[in-house]
């Protein structure tokens, strides 16, 4: 967990509920790590105009074309902001290739878990 810090996933869910309500925010949250159903997710989102996606892809951002597939076809319509916990451009050099970047309005990493913080504040800011 040194990676990734020490907070589990549910907390992680109503902190981030707490600081969207604070904000006057609506969010929806979905995790999968099957590629097939994050696509299927993000196309089902592909008709909400002027929505926001905070995605973390995790070893995604490397490896999937359909993930950027369907990146690329929401960000024509959506905003995008990528996270990642973990610093990915220090670490191994193969996950230094990222897929999705470009379809991504920001992206945050390294930050642990603030960087979702960081993301719906800048949401906010907008």
């Amino acid at each position: 967990m040194e990676k990734y810090g020490e907070t589990d996933y549910t907390t992680l869910l109503k902190l981030l509920d707490n600081k969207a309500k604070a904000l006057d925010m609506e969010i929806e949250h979905f995790q999968s790590n099957v590629e097939g159903e994050l696509v299927n997710f993000i196309q089902s989102i592909h008709d909400s105009l002027d929505s926001w996606v905070v995605i973390n892809p995790g070893a995604f951002t490397h490896t999937s074309i359909a993930l950027r597939d369907a990146l690329n076809t929401l960000s024509a319509q959506n905003k995008i902001i990528e996270v990642h916990i973990s610093n990915i451009e220090e670490r191994e050099d193969y996950r230094k290739f990222n897929l999705i970047k470009e379809f991504c309005e920001i992206s945050i990493i390294g930050e642990g878990i603030e960087g979702y913080f960081q993301a719906l504040d800048y949401i906010n800011d907008k």
